[in-house]
């Protein structure tokens, strides 16, 4: 039983982990997600027939910046959002793969009870600059002089696409719609992280109750057998005591006995 607590105790630890992991993850989502509302304000404000060539290109100084940042958070063996050495936004089990710049497949497991295999799954987002992930689709249309719709397009939006400076620019087309998909694709992983770390609070609470449980019920077991060992050391002393009390007494018969004939 104490050595169930002292597994329970240490699981606890492992889910602290976890949530500490998850929360990591999460605040650097929080800064790509401003960093891509930013982006989408840039593309509205370039979007103006107003502005002169320089204008747009200092606009797109900016854009291009917060581009880099996010593959610099995200992205390559210097990726910044890490945690305890393993990357967070690059996908798999988060462990380098120093051969070809990549991580280790799977996903990061943490020990969540005091018995084998039980454990549970935390699956990471890639991010990465290089990852092809079709993140939503942007839809066109035009329209005939009656408002029919006379064709329509239907363009895939790719991950990549949207941080990668070489692929989208701040006058690219359809760049609000495209920024637009990539926001929506982020809050969805955010989302998935707070469901895995709400699972992780529930399993934290559930130890703790687990662990305090056997505690005292172990503590109980041992209050009992204190119990019965008291008692049963004040019987062996009356034991002893009466034995003496004998020994003594049929000591003193023969000497008793002696003073009468006397």
């Amino acid at each position: 039983m104490r050595s169930q607590i002292r597994n329970s105790a240490m699981a606890r630890q492992n889910v602290d982990n976890g949530i500490s992991l998850i929360q990591t993850a999460d605040a650097w989502l929080q800064k790509i997600n401003d960093m891509l509302s930013r982006m989408s304000e840039l593309a509205v404000n370039a979007n103006d027939g107003t502005k002169t060539p320089k204008d747009i290109e200092n606009i797109q100084s900016e854009f291009s910046a917060l581009q880099d940042e996010i593959v610099r958070i995200t992205s390559h063996s210097s990726a910044a959002a890490k945690f305890n050495g393993l990357f967070l936004l690059r996908g798999g089990s988060g462990q380098p793969d120093p051969v070809n710049d990549t991580v280790k497949s799977g996903s990061i497991t943490v020990q969540i009870g005091a018995d084998g295999d039980q454990k549970i799954k935390l699956d990471l987002a890639n991010l990465e600059v290089t990852d092809t992930t079709v993140i939503g689709t942007v839809h066109t249309y035009t329209y005939s002089t009656n408002n029919n719709v006379t064709s329509s397009t239907h363009t895939q939006v790719t991950w990549a696409s949207v941080i990668d400076k070489n692929s989208m620019s701040v006058t690219s087309s359809n760049a609000i719609s495209k920024i637009t998909a990539a926001i929506n694709y982020i809050s969805n992983n955010r989302a998935k992280l707070g469901a895995q770390q709400a699972r992780l609070e529930q399993t934290r609470s559930g130890l703790l109750a687990y662990e305090d449980n056997l505690r005292t019920a172990e503590s109980k077991i041992r209050d009992i057998d204190i119990a019965l060992e008291s008692t049963e050391f004040t019987r062996g002393q009356i034991l002893t005591q009466l034995g003496n009390a004998m020994l003594t007494q049929a000591n003193q018969l023969p000497q008793a006995a002696l003073q009468l004939i006397r």
